[in-house]
């Protein structure tokens, strides 16, 4: 192996797999690419492994050795040989892309270290699982789910082409890469639902000479994946101005986040000017999935498969205190705006969620909570967060954070 020498890494379970795994690896190697395998079996055989980095190398990179994989327990050491292959792939430095195959369990095994990858890393999971819900499996991350037809049990004329595909697809992504523009702007997060988009579409069009505007859908995969862009030092600054998310984590909504959102503006400490865009609202889907403890509410039929619940003044102090206490903990150049004239299209004078009580609490308790200081600031405005005054606004106090960073 030379040192510059960069490889697909191609991953299956050996001992059920074995076939699949050195098949693909073949199929890649006829292609050009050049190519490693690992076996991630969590039960030892007799004769020896002959991936290039045996299940016991992978093992070892669990914090607590090769013992916490080879357990005897079947759950544990699923669960203990996911974690050590993310720590062994997450330190590789001649990974050019990563395929993997596999059923339920193996796909439990591979796509958590492929999520731990950074945006743009080629990654094809070809699984039995991938009809389905395949979202935990994806996460916020750009791997390619391929359905693998039949089982993940050996070799067929179906299983070949399948495979064969899955291979060529990742061969190409790796041999023949997009060209870096060094020209590139520098990218921006915007979080958008569709009663911000005024919003985010005035705010784009200004700062798009400028910069490359990357819009996510507020849908809590969308937040998910604008963070996990930030943590890796691929977005320039925020204007995370669509916090919706928090409300259906909170509230039992269908597009929630989880309890890592905006721990990215933390962590990276990058410029970042948010709002309370859509917070007047939970996401349902059709009107039989409102949980019945919400019966009496106040809805908002958006269309056959989506229901609205306009968010009352509890759940506004709720969510203020939350997001207070994430705010707290952001350290660099942070300015939160607050729309007074209301958070969505649907939150203003004479729309169906306009409520000045259930804003204004949030109002009265994120001042409240929120620590501010020179870098981390509260600025009310007296707009719609769909006024054009208000995109104004937030890109006049985005640029002043830039220049804060010069």
């Amino acid at each position: 192996m030379t040192i510059n020498t960069r490889y697909i890494y191609v991953v299956a379970t050996a001992d059920t797999k074995g076939r699949e795994l050195f098949y693909v690896s073949d199929c890649l190697s006829k292609a050009g690419a050049n190519v490693l395998t690992v076996d991630l079996s969590t039960q030892l055989v007799s004769t020896a492994s002959q991936a290039d980095f045996p299940p016991e190398l992978i093992a070892d990179f669990h914090p607590n050795g090769r013992d916490a994989v080879f357990c005897g327990d079947r759950g544990k050491a699923i669960d203990a040989m996911a974690l050590a292959f993310k720590t062994f792939l997450t330190k590789r430095g001649d990974l050019a892309g990563v395929i993997g195959m596999g059923g339920s369990c193996g796909t439990a095994l591979i796509t958590p270290a492929m999520q731990a990858l950074p945006v743009g890393i080629p990654k094809v999971m070809v699984s039995t699982m991938a009809s389905g819900d395949i979202s935990g499996y994806v996460g916020a991350s750009d791997i390619s789910m391929i359905y693998s037809v039949t089982d993940v049990a050996g070799l067929n004329r179906i299983s070949r082409q399948v495979l064969g595909n899955a291979a060529n697809q990742i061969a190409g992504a790796v041999l023949f890469p997009l060209e870096e523009n060094a020209a590139d702007k520098p990218a921006l997060g915007l979080t958008m639902f569709g009663v911000t988009t005024p919003c985010i579409q005035t705010v784009s069009a200004m700062l798009e000479d400028d910069y490359d505007c990357l819009v996510f859908h507020a849908t809590g995969s969308g937040g998910k994946a604008m963070e996990k862009l930030a943590d890796s030092g691929m977005l320039s600054g925020l204007l995370d101005l669509t916090t919706t998310e928090v409300c259906d984590m909170l509230f039992d909504g269908v597009l929630a986040c989880d309890e890592t959102r905006f721990d990215a503006v933390a962590n990276k400490r990058i410029p970042c000017v948010m709002s309370c865009g859509a917070l007047d609202m939970v996401n349902f889907g059709h009107q039989s999935t409102v949980p019945q403890k919400y019966a009496g509410r106040l809805f908002y039929h958006h269309n056959a498969q989506v229901t609205l619940m306009r968010t009352t003044a509890e759940e506004n102090v709720a969510m203020a205190k939350w997001i207070a206490e994430k705010l707290n903990r952001c350290d660099g150049n942070l300015v939160f705006l607050i729309p007074e004239g209301g958070f969505s299209l649907l939150d203003a004078p004479g729309q169906p969620f306009w409520s000045p009580e259930a804003s204004q609490a949030f109002i009265t308790t994120l001042e409240a909570h929120v620590q501010q200081t020179e870098s981390r600031k509260i600025l009310r405005l007296p707009f719609n967060i769909n006024d054009p005054q208000f995109a104004v606004a937030a890109v006049k106090q985005f640029q002043q954070l830039v220049e804060k960073e010069f």
